[in-house]
């Protein structure tokens, strides 16, 4: 019995000292997945500060513009200089582009709240889906290697010598290159800036694919006086079976669909 109650009594702490470790790998393990699944989120918080940033930066912008135009105006006997005006312009647009990105990227802070309270913890992990998008469009741009039928049809798509298999394989450098270590802390700049690469390297495709031919791929965006008549073109081809269908379904009275009866034979 005395050997057991040395035994007790010099290993008391043990038990409080193990406990205590597994109770801190378990919240360090919960805290780390939670930081994993709330990235997204984070990461939208960083680029609506960036934005924030940016914004105010343009508008400081804009008053040192407009104190040169008053300053050339006194020089000048009241007429500002051309040079002062367009800076004074383009200064204007900066914000106004910068007042769209910041509203831009609060909106994305409210989507990833709403997508992140409404997930759950069996759902993949926003790095993990990430991780998908980028190996999904290497797998979709390797058929056109492997597969025979795709090689010999649309070669220009796997040829380097081509401007947007260029463009292509110069975003999937990039993509690569910003591509977070798996396991590891990811910090929501480092988030974005993968995000965006992969989003560059799926638009560099589909570009690739478009200019090769690739059935199904969508045109590119047009700009200008082409991009308006192209957008009114097609909501004149979408109007046309709507107008179809209701001038089927329309049953016009009977004496518009036929002749008015002739005199009554006497």
């Amino acid at each position: 019995m005395e050997p057991l109650i040395l035994l007790v009594q010099g290993w008391w702490w043990a038990a409080p000292a193990a406990a205590g470790v597994g109770a801190a790998s378990y919240m360090g393990l919960t805290t780390g997945r939670r930081r994993a699944r709330r990235l997204e989120l984070d990461a939208a918080r960083h680029e609506e500060s960036q934005a924030y940033r940016a914004l105010v930066a343009a508008k400081a912008q804009v008053r040192v513009a407009q104190a040169d135009v008053l300053a050339a105006r006194s020089r000048a006997g009241g007429a500002a200089s051309a040079g002062a005006k367009r800076a004074l312009q383009s200064a204007r647009d900066d914000e106004k582009t910068a007042s769209y990105a910041l509203r831009a990227s609060r909106a994305r802070v409210k989507a990833s709240y709403a997508q992140y309270r409404a997930g759950s913890a069996a759902e993949p992990l926003p790095i993990e889906r990430l991780y998908a998008a980028h190996d999904a469009v290497n797998a979709r741009w390797l058929a056109y290697e492997t597969d025979i039928d795709k090689a010999l049809a649309f070669p220009q798509v796997t040829d380097p010598r081509h401007p947007a298999t260029v463009a292509f394989l110069r975003a999937q450098r990039e993509a690569q290159f910003a591509r977070p270590t798996a396991g590891r802390r990811i910090a929501p700049a480092d988030f974005v800036r993968y995000r965006d690469a992969v989003a560059a390297l799926d638009a560099s495709l589909v570009e690739a694919e478009r200019q090769a031919g690739v059935p199904g791929t969508p045109r590119a965006p047009q700009t200008g006086v082409a991009g308006v008549l192209g957008s009114v073109a097609d909501m004149i081809d979408a109007a046309i079976p709507v107008i179809e269908g209701i001038r089927s379904a329309v049953v016009l009275p009977q004496r518009w669909t036929t002749k008015p009866p002739g005199p009554a034979a006497r």
